[in-house]
């Protein structure tokens, strides 16, 4: 399991996750009898937002879309990060965008792992005119969806945060609950609104990382699988390009 968060608001995109890779080892005793199946923490190195991105001859962007992955990591023994380079080397050109690339990618992956409990967040920019009007994409493999976010119902752009994995600590927080009410039935509890419309990209980026830590704090005292961890990588994309605020490092010993 895994946390990622893409935050939107007028200023521009954050994209946050954690690095945790959780695996289940499975086995057999010598004489054939299925062994307990273990739940184990597997890596805390793991990449799981991408920038894919082509350049011009002048070396100036044709487009930046930031990728994020959740849900089955390994697939084929090999890790997301791994396909989707090879996705990006393969199957990208200079005529893609935001809106080209998730269907390109949800394919990509259809087609090597058809039952793949894997799913994407995708966003970016697309010039419209003389707008660069923003994108986001909720997309799943094996339930070939494919499903744009950041829509009101009449068509106008909308912000807020789409978040995906290990989402309950969160969603306790943001979302309404019901307590017991005077009668002993169940009533909703509204929760305090965020104005995503009103909210500056300095804030987007700092509730991208309260939602990451807040899950991973959480879950460190809870008695439940520790799936959710390690350090937090954080991508913004504004109408001017990408930038990472966060991002771990390979690096030897201190």
């Amino acid at each position: 399991m895994s946390l990622v968060i893409t935050t939107y608001v007028p200023e521009g995109i954050v994209m946050a996750s954690d690095s945790r890779q959780s695996i289940t080892i499975e086995g057999k005793t010598p004489d054939g009898k299925e062994l307990p199946k273990v739940d184990t923490v597997n890596s805390d190195n793991v990449y799981k937002i991408y920038l894919l991105s082509r350049k011009d001859k002048n070396d100036k962007p044709i487009f930046e879309v930031g990728v994020q992955s959740f849900g089955q990591d390994l697939l084929g023994g090999i890790s997301t990060t791994s396909h989707i380079k090879r996705f990006s080397e393969e199957k990208l050109t200079d005529e893609d965008n935001v809106t080209t690339i998730p269907k390109k990618l949800v394919d990509f992956f259809r087609e090597l792992f058809p039952t793949a409990d894997t799913g994407f967040h995708i966003a970016g920019y697309k010039k419209e005119g003389k707008v660069s009007v923003p994108y986001i994409f909720y997309c799943h493999v094996v339930r070939n969806i494919i499903e744009r976010r950041n829509l009101k119902p009449d068509g106008n752009v909308a912000y807020g945060a789409t978040w995906s994995g290990q989402i309950d600590v969160l969603a306790g927080i943001i979302q309404p609950s019901l307590m017991p009410g005077p009668d002993g039935k169940a009533v909703p509890l509204q929760k305090p609104p965020i104005i995503w419309d009103a909210m500056a990209l300095q804030d987007a980026v700092d509730f991208s990382i309260y939602a990451i830590r807040t899950t991973i704090d959480t879950i460190r005292f809870q008695a439940r699988p520790k799936n959710v961890g390690g350090p937090i990588d954080v991508l913004v994309i504004t109408t001017d390009g990408a930038k990472w605020i966060q991002r771990k490092e390979l690096k030897g010993e201190k």
